[in-house]
């Protein structure tokens, strides 16, 4: 099929859901933007406003490809909801539908494999108070072991209790997840968490002593990070997303059709 000739849905869905597909096609072609993709085998998903059925992305396309209406409908059972040429990864739905399941705070959930992410979920010590990135994560952190690919049904009763109502999961030995009210902020908790991850890798290359952050600093770090976020309506994903559309809009366009 030529992916090119897709025909638009916008004129099939309500206005909300059309503004959440153009957005998390758009959160899509970031992450392929950023390096974060892994060919066709991570995933993104996006709860349809005003039902528990979230989308998540046609199996076998590249990140880089994706637009608003070649995203896949499915409900919290995997069944398609409209019709669509593409089947789903089924280790993105076992992963993706434990999630919605059961926060129902949380809009979008972004899972990665980049080698940062990777090759920080194989230290048995995790995530390290080394950067003021670090300090964000570190506020709602949690870890699920591997247990091989994720196809299993059993297996998602176990990440679910690992996540618990963290915003921050390494998945130990696989790779990165982010979830958030918005695409925007799952967004750009990812962005956090991958620079974290980059930083102590840079770090720990080099032969110098690591100074850790404080404790109580530590300590403190959630009570900070909700008065940032009083005061800017969010994490910060909305005042950055508008930029980020910009740029996408000049080097990778055409999510939104």
């Amino acid at each position: 099929m030529n992916i090119n000739q897709l025909p638009s849905i916008k004129d099939r869905v309500s206005a909300v859901e059309w503004q959440t597909r153009v957005d998390l096609a758009a959160c899509y072609r970031l992450i392929s933007l950023h390096g974060w993709d892994d060919l066709v085998f991570t995933h993104i998903s996006a709860k349809v406003p005003g039902s528990e059925d979230f989308l998540i992305n046609p199996f076998g396309l590249m990140f880089h490809e994706i637009t608003a209406s070649s995203l896949v409908k499915v409900d919290l059972e995997g069944t398609k909801l409209m019709d669509s040429p593409f089947e789903i990864n089924p280790a993105g739905y076992t992963i993706h539908s434990a999630v919605h399941e059961v926060r129902h705070d949380v809009t979008c959930v972004v899972h990665t494999h980049t080698a940062a992410g990777v090759a920080l979920s194989t230290q048995e010590a995790g995530l390290l108070p080394l950067s003021q990135q670090s300090v964000f994560v570190l506020a709602s952190l949690s870890y699920h072991d591997y247990e091989g690919v994720a196809l299993r049904e059993d297996e998602k009763a176990r990440l679910q209790a690992d996540l618990g109502n963290t915003d921050f999961m390494i998945l130990r030995n696989h790779g990165l997840l982010t979830c958030g009210a918005s695409i925007a902020d799952t967004f750009l908790r990812m962005f956090i968490l991958q620079r974290a991850c980059e930083i102590q890798l840079m770090a720990q290359s080099t032969s110098a002593t690591l100074t850790r952050i404080p404790q109580p600093i530590l300590d403190n770090a959630q009570q900070m990070i909700n008065g940032a976020m009083r005061s800017t309506g969010g994490l910060g994903g909305s005042l950055a997303w508008p930029a980020l559309l910009r740029k996408l809009d000049q080097q990778m366009p055409g999510y939104d059709a």
